[in-house]
This record gives C-alpha cells, structure tokens and sequence, in this order.
C-alpha cells in the first residue's frame, strides 16, 4: 500500500506558545508532499520534521487569519534562496491573491518559478485539486471569515495479481494490466483461469479531512463521512462554550459529535486554545463521546488507513 501520512507541524491556535506553533501540516501522499495552512513558523518546522519541503507542488490555506497564512510569504522567499524552478499552486480564499501578489513583488523580485493561485470559493462544496491518483475537495466550514477546510481522498485503484499466479501459468508482464482491469486467462491448453483466481482486491480508497477554524456545523459530518481520519478543531472544551460561539470555533465535544457522526476512523484534536497548559481535559472530553479520538501535537507523524 503506498504511503498516505499526515505530518503534524503546527496544533496551536491564533497566540504561539512554547508548546504549541500556529497551524500547518504535510500531507504526504502517494510520493506527493502538500503543505495545508502556513501558520508562523512553518520553514522552521518543516526542517525539524525532516520533511524535504522543496518537493512541495502546492499549498492549501483554508482562510485568511494570520495563524494559517502567515509563513507563506517566508516560504515562497526561502524556495527562491533554494533555486526552485518548480512550479507552486496556491489555493486559497480569492482575497489572499492581491496580498500575496503584493508581498511577492515586495520581497521575492526574480524568483525563477512560478506561483500559480487557484481562488477557492469556500461556500461550494467541490474538487478543487484533481490529479491520477486522488482528489481534494472543499469543505465549507462557518468562521468570522471566509473559511474551509480540505477533504483529500485516494481515487479507486486496480486489483492485485497474484504473484503465485504469475509464475505458475507464465503470464506474460504484457497482459498483467489487461488482468487486473478484469480479464480471465487461458492457457496454451484452453484452461480459462478466471479472474477471481488471478487476483486479490484492490486496497479500500483513503481519505483524510481536515477541518480547520469553524463553529459547529450539524451537517458537516455528511460531507465527511467514512474518512479514515478526521482533523476538527477544538479550541476549547465545554466550559468555555460561550467562548467558542462568540469566536466562531468549535469545542472538543463539538468535534467529536461531528466524528461520530461521521463514522469516521479516528479523530485528531487541534487548534488548541493557549489557555491549556495541558489538553488531557479536552481528549477527555471528547472521547467520552467518540472514543477513537486523540491529542495531535507537533513532530506527530499520522498514517492513514
């Protein structure tokens, strides 16, 4: 199965701390690296997590509060330091796209790649990114700006063949394809060999949802159903509810009824309020109501599956 991981940069929430930076992760999939948010910080982090944040093709940022965008300019600065000849996507809010230009001709003059900005409308639910091998539809979330969230998910594959099955009728590698696309096989003699015999299932599509800044949202869960893992902010637990409704986020509770909902694998906490000098009371929280639910934090490396 080819890797499908999550690297956790940044947990925090708008106020850095020791413990916690402002929101970014890696998606890793399939031998392709995508950067979802670029909070402060996040060079520094990349280089901590070993991550060869070069081979970065685009970059995700799911609204424009400086906690999730704020490192971008520095990183498209720093590619350019780098030599990158490589192309960048950016797909953002369309109000990021005059600042960023603005920024670009104020600090990065001659860079020797291009930075292509795809707008996202974050009131549509819809693939804004599609390739060979996966999807990654927007999710749109409800803040005190324009804000959504990133649905990545795997694209069907083919079934295997049986290596066994290979060598013990000398399939020739010219019709593996044609097998695995549902073909039988016969023989020199005539034998049809069917293909159920010929092959295994293909591995189940996987997908990951981040959801970044948002109030609870009773529906959101339909757009999230069945992932694998699900990211959900969870600036705050219950006793702060009043809290969490004035500033448009979500408590650990509120997360986790979205994950049940959902019926989704497992559950990753983030964008943790400065106020917590330990997230224990939100993990409890939470799993009281969906069990499969964990603490990220800085360094985490996730698989998916």
């Amino acid at each position: 199965m080819e890797p499908f991981r999550v690297h956790i940069l940044g947990c925090g929430s708008a106020l850095p701390t020791l413990k916690h930076n402002s929101s970014a992760q890696v998606v890793e999939i399939r031998g392709k690296l995508f950067l979802v948010d670029c909070g402060e910080g996040t060079q520094v982090l990349l280089r901590r997590s070993h991550i060869s944040f070069t081979k970065i093709s685009a970059v995700f940022i799911s609204h424009l509060h400086g906690d999730h965008c704020f490192g971008l300019i520095g990183m498209i600065s720093t590619f350019g330091l780098l030599g990158r000849t490589a192309t960048l996507h950016v797909y953002a809010p369309a109000a990021l796209e005059p600042l960023l230009q603005e920024q670009m001709r104020m600090f990065c003059f001659g860079l020797e790649f291009e930075v292509v900005f795809h707008a996202v409308d974050t009131t549509r639910h819809q693939v804004i990114y599609e390739d060979r091998s996966l999807t990654v539809e927007s999710l749109p979330l409800e803040h005190r700006v324009p804000c959504c969230g990133f649905l990545f998910r795997e694209k069907p594959t083919l079934p295997h063949i049986r290596r066994d099955m290979i060598d013990a009728y000398d399939i020739p590698v010219s019709q593996i394809n044609n097998i695995k696309a549902g073909a039988d096989w016969t023989t020199d003699d005539g034998e049809v060999v069917p293909n159920s015999r010929l092959t295994t299932p293909a591995d189940e599509p996987r997908s990951y949802a981040y959801c970044s800044d948002t109030r609870y949202i009773p529906t959101l869960h339909e757009l999230v159903a069945g992932a694998n893992v699900l990211y959900h902010e969870s600036t705050y637990d219950q006793e702060n509810i009043e809290r969490a409704r004035k500033y448009w986020h979500s408590t650990a509770y509120d997360a986790a009824c979205v994950a049940r909902d959902a019926h989704v694998g497992r559950l990753l906490l983030g964008h943790y309020s400065a106020r917590y000098e330990d997230e224990e009371k939100l993990l409890k929280e939470a799993r009281a109501v969906f069990p499969e639910s964990y603490l990220s934090d800085e360094g985490q490396v996730v698989e998916v599956m």
